[in-house]
């Protein structure tokens, strides 16, 4: 994939995306939104683990508010095109489809040759948090706590799912009810980002980022997003309704207008 979802800001208790904008350190939340951006509940549910555990495969530094990593992950392989922070990141090696050289990234700029975490699932969650402690992740204990990388682990255990029994691997058809996506983006989703997805744009003017727009690009980021949250942002996630629901929504979004 070509692009990425800009870094999420905050403004008036609403997503919006400006690329360039570190969320963790440019953007701060009100206590009550700090909270529930970064915060965990005192009874975490599963549901609510797992989308956490989403978020931190994501980008980790906006989902705990750390500080951005610097210099490149000594592991990162020398295949690969990336370097500094975004090699720190689990998708930017495994994939938005978790398929890793198999999947997506089987070729092209985000091609590092590195397996995907489709194999781990229902792994114990001790034996990954072990793991990820050790090269090549090099998550130390400043970076990720231990309770937290737990989230990571449970989501890779069981929060995964099957993108390509929904997403046409060559083309970015989602096969999806977009009657039921209609319900629950008009009913949730537009409120921040309006019933034409066109209320926010984190592209330019010539060249627009609307939920239409990524949908299309990048349904595989997109889904991901939308069941787990995007990172930094007080954003709502779909993890505790059905997968069918998130991906009703997905091809919803699909029909949306691009520009």
């Amino acid at each position: 994939m070509s692009r990425l979802f800009a870094t999420a800001a905050l403004s008036l208790g609403c997503l919006v995306f400006a690329s360039g904008i570190d969320a963790a350190e440019d953007a701060p939340h009100s206590g009550a939104q700090q909270d529930f951006v970064h915060g965990a509940p005192q009874q975490p549910s599963r549901a609510w683990t797992l989308a956490a555990g989403g978020r931190i495969y994501d980008t980790w530094w906006d989902a705990l508010d750390r500080k951005k990593p610097e210099g490149t992950n000594p592991s990162y392989p020398a295949a690969g095109k990336r370097t500094g922070a975004t090699t720190w990141r689990c998708v930017e090696c495994h994939g938005w489809d978790y398929q890793g050289k198999d999947g997506l990234y089987r070729s092209g700029e985000r091609f590092t040759g590195i397996k995907g975490i489709r194999s781990a699932r229902g792994r114990d969650t001790a034996s990954l948090v072990k793991l990820m402690r050790t090269p090549p992740h090099n998550y130390t204990p400043e970076m990720i706590r231990d309770d937290e990388l737990q989230r990571l682990a449970a989501f890779i255990q069981s929060g995964q799912h099957d993108t390509d029994a929904s997403i046409d691997r060559t083309t970015g058809k989602v096969r999806g009810d977009t009657g039921r996506g209609a319900e629950i983006f008009q009913t949730q989703c537009a409120v921040c980002h309006g019933y034409d997805g066109r209320a926010l744009n984190w592209g330019t003017a010539e060249k627009p980022g609307f939920i239409g727009t990524e949908a299309k690009a990048l349904p595989w980021e997109v889904l991901h997003k939308i069941r787990n949250s995007h990172p930094g942002a007080a954003m709502i996630n779909l993890r505790a309704l059905p997968l069918s629901d998130a991906i009703a929504v997905l091809a919803y979004a699909q029909t949306l207008p691009e520009k």
